[in-house]
């Protein structure tokens, strides 16, 4: 969602006649874009605000922002940091280019914020306008080279887990509706996307009610399958309390849907569930993924688990730790329980757990993980599986200069698994067919394989 956000502010500047540079030094304008889900994003902000303070000492004329989730939890206190000038709410960002160039044109104007006043409102219609209009005008662009977009389809959540800070944050559970979904799909595709990704807090909960009818995520895979151009359609991130078998349905009956979920279980202790307030067992949890693998037969599943949440035991953890074994995942990501101010864990549930014995348990569950996935993808070796090419590894000593014409690239199945080959770079943006010959737990490794790239029933999962 904050890649979503980026790309969206980003390119509303660029068409304002701002330009990118490299380093901060050389900026009019320094923007930091925030996430509040944990304590140590925060920190990372504070970090950067301070390397911009010492900045403004020889630079005061640049205007440094900070929008984002961060900028409406804390929204004054953080404009009367040194180094900031503008605080801007994740409802408010359309506003960044005028705010931007009216402080620059005039730096003794001084601070500005534009934050939600009351983030439990569903908000004004005016403001959900902009919002929408602005996601219409200026759609992630910055992905372009990559053929792929992201198109938020809504935003906010109503579901207040104990630990969390989005709902504080973010507001309520608000869709947008279909057409204006379909149309934005439409022309990303005119524009040479091929790949879009549909966003939501929770995106199984997107709901919008037109007349006598109501549309489903379910509803949205159907129409987005008909767009012309579009080749793969994914959905993230999805709830486990609320999730219709429909999604599943669509997902196996529609071509360009890709077969893969993130499906958050947080833990895998219903005590512990309960007190996070969930709404769902581990045995109800498990039971979603059995379903999930009987009507999606080569579905991919990805799981998030919170360790060293408040009173949490170390029976509750091998809970979590026989939830992993039970699941199959493709692959887990793994967070320490971070203290959010505001939120009903800090209010009522004392941070009991020491901090050595969550990098303990966050390690060992990893580690388990990554065993069974190291496992598992051994099945693709010697398969042909296809991938959207992303572009140039990221890994420095595998570069261009080593492999002039093959440089090493990276890209992704429907699936989601991470593929590595060397290829010429004009296969970015494009589909391959690529023959693993070697895997990891995370990464599979090949070579571009010869012949017509299989469709997604053939895909190797």
């Amino acid at each position: 969602m904050n890649k979503l956000d980026s790309s969206l502010v980003a390119r509303a500047l660029r068409e304002a006649g701002f330009a990118v540079v490299e380093q901060a030094t050389d900026a009019d304008a320094v923007i930091i874009n925030t996430c509040s889900v944990r304590a140590h994003a925060e920190e990372r902000v504070f970090s950067h605000l301070g390397h911009l303070k010492h900045i403004r000492k020889t630079r005061p004329q640049t205007v440094v922002v900070v929008m984002g989730c961060m900028a409406q939890r804390l929204g004054r206190r953080l404009l009367e940091h040194e180094a900031v000038d503008i605080v801007v709410g994740p409802g408010q960002i359309p506003r960044i280019p005028q705010m931007l160039a009216d402080a620059i044109a005039d730096r003794s104007a001084g601070k500005h914020i534009a934050v939600s006043a009351e983030i439990r409102a569903a908000g004004s219609e005016s403001e959900a306008r902009r919002l929408d209009e602005f996601e219409a005008a200026f759609d992630s662009d910055e992905n372009h080279i990559k053929s792929q977009a992201f198109v938020r389809v809504m935003r906010g959540c109503n579901n207040f887990c104990s630990y969390c800070v989005v709902p504080y944050v973010r507001g309520p559970e608000i869709s947008r509706p279909p057409g204006a979904i379909m149309e934005q799909i439409r022309k990303l595709a005119g524009g040479g996307i091929r790949q879009v990704t549909l966003l939501g807090q929770t995106v199984n909960s997107y709901e919008y009610p037109a007349g006598d009818r109501t549309y489903y995520l379910a509803d949205l895979l159907e129409m987005a399958s008909a767009i012309e151009g579009v080749r793969w359609i994914r959905v993230i991130t999805s709830h486990p309390g609320k999730f219709d078998d429909s999604i599943l349905h669509a997902m196996a009956g529609l071509e360009k849907v890709c077969p893969y979920l993130h499906l958050p279980a947080q833990s895998g202790s219903d005590e512990i569930l309960k007190a996070m307030n969930r709404h769902y067992t581990a045995a109800e949890y498990l039971d979603l993924l059995g379903r999930a693998r009987e009507i999606v037969g080569d579905i991919a599943i990805a799981g998030d688990f919170i360790v060293g949440f408040p009173g949490e035991t170390e029976a509750d953890f091998e809970a979590t730790a026989e939830l992993v074994r039970r699941a199959c995942y493709k692959n887990i990501f793994v967070f320490k329980y971070s203290p959010r101010p505001g939120t009903h864990a800090v209010k009522k549930l004392a941070d009991s757990v020491p901090y050595e014995v969550k990098q303990r348990r966050n390690g060992e569950l990893l580690d388990q993980q990554n065993e069974i996935a190291a496992d598992y993808n051994m099945r693709f070796v010697g398969r042909d599986v296809e991938v959207l090419v992303e572009g140039l590894s990221k890994k420095p000593h595998l570069n261009r200069a080593e492999h002039e014409d093959n440089p090493q690239l990276i890209g992704r199945t429907a699936t989601d698994y991470i593929v590595v080959f060397n290829g010429p770079e004009s296969l970015t943006g494009t589909f391959a067919k690529v023959r693993i010959g070697k895997t990891t737990a995370l990464t599979l490794f090949g070579e571009v394989a010869e012949g017509p790239c299989y469709n997604k029933n053939s895909i190797a999962s």
